[in-house]
């Protein structure tokens, strides 16, 4: 049964969101520590800088490699869309990092450090069901 899913183009799917959301994550974690720890910016604007550096490559690689884009729909469009996307999720990102460090700083000032990989997990969720929904072509059923 895992096999079969695995083969599927859905299970193929998630592997190749998996892959770049892994790499992804990697690029925006070392941004963050380098904004916070180099730079000496505060929390979320280096989260935000970080996860804007991650979304760019994270939309390149997920219309080369892993969504099923409609080649005909508007590039501006389809950036647009995946732009809109990504806001929502840098909000629910920086809301999560926010809480969490809110809570974890006082035992430990670099708390961010580990919040970070909580709120990614959970934005992974949010960003392959929208992108899912709204980035990838959708073929129309007979009669539509």
């Amino acid at each position: 049964m895992i096999d079969k899913f695995l083969k599927s183009k859905l299970g193929q799917q998630i592997m190749k969101f998996g892959a770049v959301g892994f790499l992804c994550f990697f690029i925006e974690y070392i941004s963050l520590i380098l904004f916070r720890e180099l730079l000496g910016w505060p929390v979320l604007a280096a989260n935000t800088m970080a996860f804007t550096i991650s979304a760019v490559v994270n939309y390149i690689l997920s219309i080369a490699f892993v969504f099923d884009a409609d080649k005909k729909a508007n590039k501006g469009v389809q950036f647009a869309v995946f732009f809109l996307l990504a806001v929502g999720g840098l909000i629910l990102n920086n809301i999560i990092m926010k809480i969490g460090t809110t809570v974890l700083d006082p035992f430990w000032s670099r708390s961010y450090i580990i919040v970070k990989p909580f709120a990614t997990g959970i934005v992974m969720v949010y960003n392959f069901i929208t992108r899912k929904l709204f980035i990838e072509k959708h073929d129309k059923k007979e009669g539509d």
